[in-house]
């Protein structure tokens, strides 16, 4: 029995399938590539000494994902799959609602046909919206501000239909709040195909030279210096959150929402500033008007999933910073870009 990971070549998909792996689980890797690359699934393999089957095909290939569901015996599945820039979704909410909803209610169609009712849902601390008050607890209004944050609110309204008309299925929803770091080996990290669309990527690729200066989003928010608060978890972290919550999954049935942060907030400036004194290096910055859909604070209560999934975030932001410039600095422009055409992609890694 195998566990399938959608998006397993992404940023969060990479490290969770690394724990995965290290916890013996058998993956298998669905992923069409579009802001990820085959060389990640190589370094992974490299890292664990561990094979896992992949197929290069898109969500929304229903004869492609027939075809992954028939071929293997799926035991549960990691949802990780979809389009996830703030900015991008405003500008183009035709886009994410088209791949974000459709493409996982095929997944979900076809998790049914075949019988295979566990599932931990990738979703976001967006869902919350602007919430009146911090830290955010799981039971707080839901409220998204932004097409992203809406398909996110979607599926998990999706998923509360579902179970409720199967009570049979087991159901972790894990709202993420801001990923950050890399794997400490330095060979796996987040690495966009474009100008990133998150803060410490963006960071490390001024660093590194690849981009001139840092464009901080509004710096008239109602914070202790004007810049927006989030709360930012090591990316190691959160794949261990979804280990805990697959194990919790595998065991009983249900639907779990839980948050995934450290329950602490922190700042642009204070995030620069972090890694300036961490990595030795100035980050050239401006101030740039706010992004649609941003809000203010936002960082997370994580004390359910510490109770119910024995999980919490120990990485500090200091760890964060570092790894993530270990990451970058392993690794110039296009190192991680090997790979990208559909036919060059192995079966197996």
């Amino acid at each position: 029995m195998s566990i399938l990971v959608t998006g397993g070549a992404g940023y969060i998909g990479s490290h969770t399938i690394i724990e995965l792996l290290n916890a013996g689980y058998e993956i298998i890797v669905l992923d069409n590539f579009s802001n990820s690359y085959p060389e990640s699934l190589k370094r992974v393999h490299e890292i664990t000494g561990r094979d896992m089957k992949v197929y290069a095909i898109n969500l929304l290939e229903k004869d492609g994902l027939e075809e992954v569901f028939s071929e293997n015996k799926i035991q549960a599945v990691i949802h990780l799959a979809g389009m996830k820039a703030v900015g991008e979704s405003v500008e183009k909410p035709l886009k994410y609602y088209q791949n974000n909803l459709s493409g996982t209610l095929a997944l979900f169609q076809a998790m049914q046909k075949y019988s295979v009712k566990k599932l931990v849902f990738s979703s976001s601390a967006t869902v919350y919206g602007t919430p009146k008050t911090v830290p955010i607890k799981e039971d707080f209004p839901l409220k998204a501000t932004n097409p992203y944050g809406r398909t996110k609110l979607m599926v998990e309204e999706i998923l509360h239909d579902l179970y409720q008309s199967d009570n049979d299925w087991s159901i972790s929803i894990l709202r993420y709040f801001n990923p950050i770091g890399a794997h400490p080996s330095g060979m796996i990290g987040e690495d966009p195909a474009d100008i990133p669309n998150n803060l410490v990527p963006y960071i490390t690729k001024v660093a590194v030279g690849e981009l001139d200066e840092l464009k901080v989003f509004g710096a008239d928010y109602p914070t202790k210096d004007g810049t927006g608060v989030r709360d930012y978890i090591h990316v190691v972290d959160l794949a261990l959150g979804h280990v805990k919550a697959l194990e919790w999954n595998l065991s009983t049935t249900g639907l779990h929402t839980y948050n995934l942060g450290t329950g602490k907030g922190y700042s642009v400036m204070e995030i620069i500033q972090a890694f300036e004194k961490t990595c030795g290096i100035k980050i050239p910055h401006s101030i740039s008007k706010r992004r649609p859909g941003d809000i203010a604070i936002s960082f997370a209560d994580p004390a359910k999933a510490e109770k119910e999934l024995n999980w919490s975030a120990s990485r500090s932001i200091e760890e964060m910073c570092v790894d993530s410039w270990r990451w970058q600095s392993n690794n110039r422009v296009g190192d991680n870009k090997k790979g990208k055409k559909d036919e060059e992609i192995e079966a197996t890694f």
